[in-house]
């Protein structure tokens, strides 16, 4: 999930009262019907001076009024964002399991950060990434829990959006059925989600 805060748009002699969230990617205004969002990919400068945070890409520069303290954290963010395998916890040394992920950004991630991975389940896993689409996969939920460690986690990848098949609550139920419980949520992709399920720590 990303930062929120209210605050005040300048913009092209404007000001607009709104709403800010700051994601891993990007910078998105709301007030009501307008919408402005940046790509943190596309900012060329990012400054902060006491409650401004002022943003410059090629096309368009900006300034969101935020409350007190935020704007110096949230520049400390663009500038050293986090990426995703940072976001899911993945750290060198894990052992780590990837079934039914197909997205190749994240595959390739992955290799670079822990070299090989298992597709195939495995005991001991710290972390298993289990893409899912239908209810009756998430029924593989308990065998995997017992494929981890007992502080690892299953992050289930699913599709979001109006092409999802699934919805959080599904996952939740499914989670519960298995003796799990869910602690995270991540942007996976433009694509997809991620819910993180670990174990019960009265069970670990």
């Amino acid at each position: 999930m990303g930062s929120e805060s209210p605050c005040t748009l300048e913009r092209d002699r404007r000001t607009a009262p709104g709403t800010a969230l700051l994601e891993s990617d990007h910078l998105l205004f709301r007030a009501g019907d307008e919408r402005v969002k940046v790509m943190l990919a596309d900012v060329t400068r990012a400054d902060a001076r006491e409650d401004a945070l002022l943003i410059e890409t090629s096309s368009a520069t900006l300034t969101l009024r935020l409350p007190a303290g935020t704007a110096g954290k949230w520049l400390a963010k663009i500038r050293n964002p986090r990426n995703l395998l940072d976001k899911l916890g993945v750290k060198e040394g894990m052992k780590v399991v990837v079934l039914s992920v197909r997205d190749p950004d994240f595959l390739s991630q992955l290799e670079g950060r822990i070299g090989a991975f298992s597709t195939r389940t495995t005991r001991h896993a710290d972390l298993v990434f289990f893409g899912v689409e239908t209810l009756k996969g998430l029924d593989r939920l308990g065998a995997l829990r017992d494929t981890l460690v007992p502080n690892g986690a299953i992050w289930v990848v699913r599709r979001k959006g109006k092409e999802a098949s699934l919805r959080d609550i599904d996952v939740f139920a499914a989670a519960r059925r298995a003796g799990l419980v869910d602690n995270k949520v991540a942007a996976f992709s433009i694509t997809h989600t991620a819910e993180r399920l670990v174990i019960l720590r009265s069970d670990r």
